[in-house]
């Protein structure tokens, strides 16, 4: 079912600790013959695992293991992929994290596919889930990307794992939400209905609200204070709006 306003799993577990699974999907995006976006399997594997990643971070969650399913062969753009898995773990968790791998060994394929799916666990009263309350002011970090915009996992513009970790850190920041193919109105609005309470968007919002994010390029967050840019490194900031009763 997911959790309310989010796309992640959370079950509550009788220990007082929480599983939180979070997954992404992507498809036709490579360098294979029928591939509509081309680039490298490896900027695949970084920015696809950076998804379920940042899900499960934003949570509050620490990552313990992660499933890479491949629908290509393992070499070489298996192993490309899940070079960019690897390396995208190490950036956003500083560390190496289990992988379960699958990959198409049966089969020739001439488009590629990735599914994956992060798990991790927090203490229940370490969830940072539906914090927000009226009056927080609704901020976007980073600006929405997708398709041939993106050839660069260290793009200066889009969001990562330490800019997630830095905005659950600030004293004033309520919940983050990073914003996928739906658009930053549709996450906003879904944010909103998780805590009972509807958005007054600035009447100039930018960026595009309704254009897709691709692979998580840019997060929501609220937050009971002012922030202005600098607050969080060089990285876009836009006010969106304000939650209301």
């Amino acid at each position: 079912m997911g959790y309310a306003g989010r796309d992640i799993e959370v079950v509550f577990m009788e220990n007082g600790w929480c599983l939180v699974v979070a997954c992404d999907s992507c498809g036709a995006v490579g360098d294979k013959e029928l591939d509509v976006v081309t680039v490298p399997p490896y900027l695949v594997g970084r920015l696809t695992s950076r998804v379920a990643l940042l899900e499960v971070i934003s949570s509050g969650a620490d990552p313990r293991v992660v499933s890479v399913s491949v629908s290509a062969e393992p070499e070489p753009t298996g192993e490309g992929i899940l070079q960019g898995v690897r390396d995208e773990l190490a950036a956003c968790c500083g560390k190496q994290i289990p992988l379960a791998i699958s990959t198409e060994k049966n089969f020739p394929t001439r488009q590629t596919g990735l599914g994956i799916s992060v798990s991790g666990t927090c203490p229940a009263d370490r969830l940072r889930l539906e914090k927000s309350r009226s009056g927080d002011r609704l901020y976007c970090l980073g600006l929405p990307k997708v398709g041939n915009e993106l050839n660069d996992p260290d793009d200066p513009e889009i969001i990562n794992g330490s800019f997630i970790r830095r905005l659950l850190g600030h004293p004033s920041v309520h919940d983050v939400l990073p914003v996928g193919s739906q658009g930053i109105r549709k996450e906003a609005e879904r944010l909103a209905s998780s805590v009972r309470s509807s958005i007054r968007f600035e009447k100039q919002a930018i960026p595009d609200l309704d254009k897709s994010a691709g692979p998580a390029t840019c997060a929501l967050f609220t937050s009971s204070s002012p922030c202005e840019a600098g607050d969080f490194g060089s990285l876009p900031l836009f006010p969106i709006g304000i939650l209301t009763q």
